[in-house]
């Protein structure tokens, strides 16, 4: 979980107690009363790692890197969007504050730092939306579009442009003159959903350095197509521990609507699995996109009853992959809507950051720290 017991806390930092609470009263360490015992504290994993990490001189240094590379610090610079003080900036700007109004494509304006809108193509046909369609086509054009080493950014846009039309004709076929979340809808039959469509599209288009955006960032470090960058972040997508994490709050919801809520969430926990609706690394006090998307529905009663169990009984509040599998579930959306949402918004994030990696004309290439056998 993300949160310590003092004695846990101690043992990571090996100070005395009230170094500890000295860290929290200076707003090193975030705190917050254990639910289970409100006399007690718990402080925030995170925190308590990086403390740690600072005070260890004595650690050799690829010890410190391979902790880095898992919640750590971050690996390499970025300009695009960060998460800090537990809400989601774009460029500088409150992601939550932007999905009040903007759509998908001018978070691309925003994340690209394009000063013209998008062009993107467009289907007239209604058919359903499909991830495997993505694969086929960009797979196609990532051994047909031109290398991204060395060419401009002007050159890198309008080629961007062009890949995320790709994957739009085929995540959300319409009309080319609609706005995607609009296009989205239709495709699904659920005009009603266009406005939360839309809103989920802006909260998920990027989130600085998670797995699949570290994956393109590695392809079109190589000089690899944008095309590519975007196919390998879609393959990291679709991992259980990532944008398939709404399978295991659907399994979740499953349970609870066979053997109750309480029930389903205890049975999880008394198994040692984590709850995989709630709580995030990057969110202390709650995830940020869960809380503004959530904002605006109503639960299924289901849902309500199963965040009420969870959040009483973990401590975290709920995630915005608990958010986006309940907004399918109460707008009657297709199944795998919180994928094909998730993967239409990221590639907007994918593009942006191939492209800052592209311009850097760095090559991302750790060092492995070898623990097999005695090398001879």
């Amino acid at each position: 979980m993300s949160w310590l017991t003092a004695e846990q806390a101690l043992d990571l930092l090996g100070t005395k107690s009230q170094t500890l609470y000295a860290n929290v009263s200076r707003g090193r360490i975030r705190a917050k009363p254990d639910p289970a015992d409100t006399r007690r504290s718990l402080y925030f994993t995170d925190d308590v790692k990086r403390l740690a990490a600072r005070h260890a001189g004595r650690r050799k240094t690829e010890v410190v890197a391979a902790d880095a590379i898992q919640w750590g610090d971050p690996v390499l610079p970025s300009a695009l969007s960060t998460v800090s003080e537990g809400r989601l900036f774009y460029r500088g700007q409150n992601a939550a504050d932007l999905a009040e109004h903007a759509t998908l494509e001018e978070i691309a304006l925003l994340l690209w730092d394009m000063k013209r809108p998008l062009r993107l193509e467009g289907q007239g046909n209604q058919r359903p939306p499909a991830i495997t369609a993505v694969f086929s086509a960009l797979a196609e054009r990532a051994t047909t579009d031109l290398p991204s080493l060395g060419r401009s950014l002007t050159a890198l846009q309008t080629e961007a442009e062009s890949v995320f039309g790709t994957v739009a004709c085929a995540l959300a076929p319409g009309l080319p003159h609609l706005p995607l979340h609009q296009r989205l809808a239709g495709a699904w039959n659920r005009p009603d959903a266009g406005e939360l469509i839309r809103r989920s599209l802006v909260l998920f288009a990027d989130h600085e350095l998670n797995a699949s955006t570290f994956t393109a960032r590695i392809t079109a470090s190589a000089g690899a197509t944008l095309s590519a960058a975007a196919l390998s972040g879609l393959s990291t997508l679709t991992g259980p521990l990532h944008g398939g994490a709404w399978q295991s709050v659907r399994s979740l919801i499953a349970r609870a609507a066979a053997i109750g809520a309480e029930e389903a969430v205890r049975s999880y926990l008394a198994e040692g699995r984590p709850l995989p609706a709630v709580g995030h690394p990057l969110y202390p006090d709650g995830d940020a996109r869960a809380r503004a998307l959530l904002a605006c529905f109503t639960l299924p009663p289901l849902f309500a009853e199963v965040r009420n169990v969870a959040e009483e009984l973990v401590g975290e509040r709920v995630n915005v992959d608990f958010a986006l599998t309940a907004m399918t579930s109460a707008y009657h959306l297709p199944h795998d809507a919180p994928l094909i949402i998730f993967a239409l918004a990221r590639t907007v994030g994918w593009l942006a950051h191939a492209m800052e990696q592209s311009t850097s004309g760095r090559l991302i290439r750790p060092r492995a720290r070898y623990v097999g056998p005695p090398v001879e």
